[in-house]
């Protein structure tokens, strides 16, 4: 027998109300909600990838903005860099452990979004 419990909703992170203009989380949520921020932790979430294989699966990224995504992301600790030292160069790219867990919250709100973008993006403007 198989037993699922919900998942815990996190209590909302600020007391009064208010989301405050000068609060960290609002820079780290727009490195993680970015376009590219999203589509690059899921798909690391599969687990490591060189640059070729992250640019392929984020279509149409253009190699200045995976650069600077991978930078913020590395930056940010949630994906780690790793240059082998042979020829020719070898990078991996792979998720730290806040990437994982980070990612593992992403998962099922791509999911979601996939199951309904097109239902959304075809509805008639109100």
């Amino acid at each position: 027998m198989k037993v699922s419990t919900a998942a815990k909703v996190p209590a909302f992170p600020f007391a009064d109300g208010i989301f405050p203009a000068g609060c960290p989380s609002r820079t780290v949520l727009d490195h993680v909600t970015s376009k590219w921020g999203v589509l690059i932790l899921v798909a690391l979430s599969e687990g490591p990838q060189r640059w070729s294989e992250l640019r392929r699966r984020a279509e149409g990224i253009s190699e200045k903005m995976l650069a600077q995504t991978l930078k913020t992301l590395e930056a940010d600790g949630f994906v780690r860099r790793d240059a082998q030292p042979i020829i020719p160069p070898r990078v991996d790219y792979s998720l730290t452990g806040r990437g994982d867990e980070l990612a593992a919250l992403l998962l099922p709100l791509v999911a979601w979004v996939a199951e309904h973008a097109e239902a959304i993006v075809s509805r008639p403007a109100s």
